[in-house]
């Protein structure tokens, strides 16, 4: 049996993936509906679709295996994902105080032989200088136990500025020395300028960015994806569910929820769909820190099932009702009308982390993560002029007190 022959029934009958229980602190993130039980059973020659990652010459999983969890400790999760066919890793110095890495590098040492078959990436979290960035791939190859990465990125940019002809050279400097092979940098904030510029550049091989159904049809990203691809940039999906900063605890969530489970997948199934559909991005990475998750995510690339016009817009409606509780990233905004005083971005994403995905953990290590003394301002701030400038209207002053309370 190959691949083209595994149906979405089949997989799902081998694995066991509906009806997953739950994840991230036990609020649940996959839907639940009635299924058999787990397994770990191996689908019988069941690989996941390769797609090419812009003009780099390379093909990787459509979907990677997120780094932010515990791997040192959940070993079998990085076989049962290279066993079926997750062979792109994403992880970042930070994750985990470095412990995502030292994970990776774990089985590595044990698996020396599984080294060629991932497309490994890291990220420099808080690298201000090239300077910086040399210090952090050391750190981060020892810790992986790796000659080089496949791809080196700048974490969580805001703005091209940083990308400067000294970061350039570095670059160069570092593929002639196979350490890196690729480099690029992921944004959750103003992706779309972000990816404009990056295809302006002309040297940026690969971006991971905020993609999801929330975002994905408004004009100013389908722009900058499109000019992005244009230019050969290898394009990788993050924070495709679309999680809110509040509780998606509603009744149009609910409504969600049972249309989908109506055809067969889950909500967050359907979220993967929709962002797969659109050929230009190579892969989804995507946080699955058990089997049940991981399992879901590889059935929904397996299955060949396209969303009908229903479904799609049973997400755009989700969408705009619940939009005012969506933090889009476009912190240019906000951000700028408070004159750079208040990190909003991060603090609505630490939100996201807390509400949507019931991840209390990350939510606080982001925003502790921020300089006390930023910490301490945010409850002092008049944010009215960010509300006033906020294309959704979040009521930003009240999330940020909220955030203060829960995370502090």
């Amino acid at each position: 049996m190959n691949e083209r022959q595994v149906s979405r029934r089949d997989f799902m009958k081998t694995v066991g993936v509906v009806g997953v229980g739950s994840l991230m602190g036990g609020t649940g993130i996959l839907a639940q509906v009635a299924s058999p039980p787990a397994t770990t059973a191996k689908p019988v020659d069941a690989k996941l679709p390769m797609r090419p990652l812009g003009k780099t010459g390379v093909k990787v999983s459509s979907l990677a295996l997120g780094g932010i969890f515990d791997i040192a400790s959940n070993q079998l999760q990085l076989k049962q994902a290279l066993d079926w066919g997750v062979t792109y890793w994403d992880t970042a110095s930070g994750y985990n105080g470095g412990k995502s890495e030292t994970g990776i590098g774990m089985y590595f040492e044990k698996n020396p032989q599984a080294r060629k078959s991932v497309f490994l990436v890291t990220k420099a979290s808080g690298a201000h200088s090239v300077d910086d960035m040399s210090q952090s791939l050391e750190q981060s190859l020892e810790r992986m136990k790796t000659d080089y990465v496949d791809a080196f990125f700048l974490h969580g940019i805001s703005s091209t500025d940083v990308l400067t002809p000294e970061v350039k050279a570095w670059a160069e400097k570092m593929k002639a020395a196979k350490k890196i092979r690729f480099l690029g940098f992921s944004t959750h904030s103003n992706m779309e300028q972000c990816l404009t510029e990056a295809a302006r550049l002309g040297w940026i091989d690969v971006v991971m960015l905020t993609y999801n159904y929330r975002v994905l049809n408004t004009d100013a990203m389908k722009a900058a994806v499109d000019a992005a691809a244009k230019a050969g940039i290898g394009l990788t999906a993050m924070k495709t569910q679309g999680k809110r900063q509040q509780s998606e605890a509603t009744e149009s969530h609910a409504e969600l929820l049972a249309h989908f489970i109506g055809r067969g997948f889950t909500h967050e199934q359907a979220c993967l769909k929709v962002v797969w559909e659109d050929q230009r991005i190579a892969a989804i990475c995507s946080q699955m820190p058990n089997l049940s998750i991981l399992s879901s995510n590889v059935a929904a690339a397996l299955d060949k099932t396209s969303l009908t016009a229903a479904d799609k817009a049973a997400l755009e409606q989700h969408a705009q009702v619940t939009g005012s509780s969506y933090c889009a990233g476009c912190t240019n905004l906000c951000e700028a009308a408070l004159a750079g005083h208040a990190p909003v971005g991060d603090v609505m994403r630490s939100l996201m982390y807390y509400h949507g995905y019931g991840d209390r953990n990350l939510a606080r290590s982001v925003f502790t993560g921020l300089p006390e003394a930023t910490r301490r301002r945010l409850g002092e701030m008049d944010y009215s002029a960010a509300e006033q400038v906020c294309p959704r209207r979040l009521p930003i002053a009240a999330l940020i007190k909220e955030a203060t309370e829960l995370l502090a």
